[in-house]
């Protein structure tokens, strides 16, 4: 196993994503203030070194406070879930939202009630971008 270094890979694992999910509700934290929040029974340091892979990928920034860090994200919540939903649509979707939509339907795992208010929500945004678009032309 290798850790990725730098930005190459910013999907996050789901131990990362729990992580950050500690980081998000609670704000900046130290090893020890995340390690009992977390699921299992993980050691110390396997929370450190997972706070270290984060300050690596560049989602958390870190502050010494006596011995220890202060992690806190620097990527927000919106953020994280678009990168790991644009992941999972180019993976396994081949880039095409309309089959992960068409998947969902297929697996029952979206219902009609739900597929009516995803249509509303994305007539507000036309309408709200439309909005937005007249204002700069009017600049």
């Amino acid at each position: 196993m290798t850790l990725n270094k730098g930005k190459g890979n910013q999907t996050l694992t789901p131990l990362e994503l729990e992580i950050m999910q500690v980081l998000w509700e609670l704000g900046p934290c130290t090893v020890s203030d995340v390690q009992p929040k977390l699921k299992g029974d993980l050691a110390y340091t396997t929370v450190q070194t997972m706070l270290n892979v984060l300050l690596k990928k560049t989602k958390v920034k870190r502050v010494q406070e006596g011995r220890a860090y202060r992690y806190r994200a620097v990527v927000s919540r919106e953020r994280a879930f678009g990168g790991a939903l644009n992941d999972l649509v180019k993976r396994m979707f081949g880039g095409s939202s309309e089959a992960l939509l068409m998947a969902m339907v297929d697996t029952r795992q979206i219902s009609a009630e739900e597929l009516e208010r995803v249509a509303k929500r994305l007539a507000e945004m036309e309408r709200d971008g439309a909005k937005d678009s007249d204002l700069k032309e009017a600049r």
